[in-house]
């Protein structure tokens, strides 16, 4: 969050521009990070082929498939890998087992909703000067400045 060590680094006067994904049904989520093409499906799973290749893990790349979730009590999207079968790798000399269905837990993409963006901001010596959304509100770019008396 912008806390007020950005306001000591920038100044009293500062303004600040934030960008956010803002929250929206599930339905278009998921789609977007899990698409049909498999794009964002082999970016997560080059997380195991890299950990494979920098650090001479043993990942079975075929082991594991990824899939995309929505957690709505935290209001983001949660990408896993989940092991398709029993497995195994040894990583740093370290062997990790996972069962069936267990996941690799790899990233967290936040919505947020404006309301609850500005209790964020009540914290801080910042306030939402201004928002501007695509027509649908998928998206947010906000104008932050000093808190208003």
């Amino acid at each position: 969050m912008i806390d007020d060590a950005a306001r000591a680094s920038l100044g009293p006067s500062a303004r600040f521009i934030l960008g956010a994904d803002l929250k929206k049904d599930p339905a278009i989520l998921i789609p977007a990070y899990d698409d049909a093409n498999g794009v964002t499906a082999s970016f997560n799973l080059n997380l195991l082929a890299r950990l494979n290749r920098e650090l001479g893990a043993t990942f079975d790349l075929d082991a594991f498939f990824h899939q995309a979730r929505w957690n709505e009590a935290e209001g983001q999207v949660e990408m896993h890998l989940v092991a398709q079968e029993p497995t195994q790798a040894t990583l740093c000399g370290k062997t990790f087992t996972f069962a069936a269905g267990e996941t690799i837990h790899t990233e967290i993409s936040r919505k947020f909703e404006l309301a609850k963006f500005d209790a964020l901001l009540g914290k801080s010596s910042w306030s939402r000067l201004h928002t501007w959304t695509d027509k649908r509100d998928y998206y947010g770019v906000m104008l932050l400045g000093p808190k208003l008396a």
